[in-house]
């Protein structure tokens, strides 16, 4: 990862980070559990899902990088490419069934564990010496992604997430 990939994996971070945050400020635990419909995940769910995703990803990055590097694979998407179809809501994904919400955490804490959950994050994207372009895993979706496309895709998918949470938000039925 080159001086520059880091700052702009570290500023996608962030920008996530704030979204969320921004936007599960003040909800209260009736709002963060509303279904304004059956078939779609409330706020709380919502940010269970990006918690659970991210603490698997970072820590099979960090499993990655203690095995040699791979020169034989290549990347299915470009950077970009990465960025605009996981951040982008165009159709519904369904998530593999150990990315499914189950309330793991009361809904009023899922802000201060986001937070913490996005600093380990940021730490290890800040702090990381391994070779992230050497290393790959699969996405069921979009193919063969190198760690740092990962690193990326860990701040797309929360933006994602984080728009699905703002048009709950303006849902009829939504608690005010």
């Amino acid at each position: 990862m080159t001086p520059s990939e880091r700052t702009f994996a570290l500023q996608q971070l962030s920008d996530s980070r704030e979204r969320m945050l921004l936007l599960l400020q003040g909800l209260s635990p009736d709002q963060l559990v509303c279904r304004p419909e059956p078939q779609r995940w409330s706020i709380a769910e919502n940010v269970e899902h990006v918690l659970v995703v991210e603490k698997r990803l970072v820590v099979a990055i960090e499993k990655l990088l203690q095995e040699p590097p791979c020169f034989s694979k290549q990347c299915s998407l470009d950077d970009a490419e990465v960025l605009r179809q996981v951040g982008t809501v165009v159709q519904r994904i369904e998530a593999p069934p150990h990315a499914l919400p189950k309330m793991r955490w009361p809904a009023e804490t899922l802000p201060q564990e986001f937070a913490t959950v996005r600093q380990r994050t940021r730490d290890f994207a800040s702090t990381t010496s391994g070779d992230l372009r050497r290393q790959f895993m699969p996405h069921f979706l979009f193919g063969e992604l190198d760690c740092y496309q990962w690193l990326l895709l860990i701040g797309a998918h929360c933006h994602r997430h984080s728009a699905q949470c703002e048009a709950l938000k303006s849902s009829p039925g939504f608690p005010s």
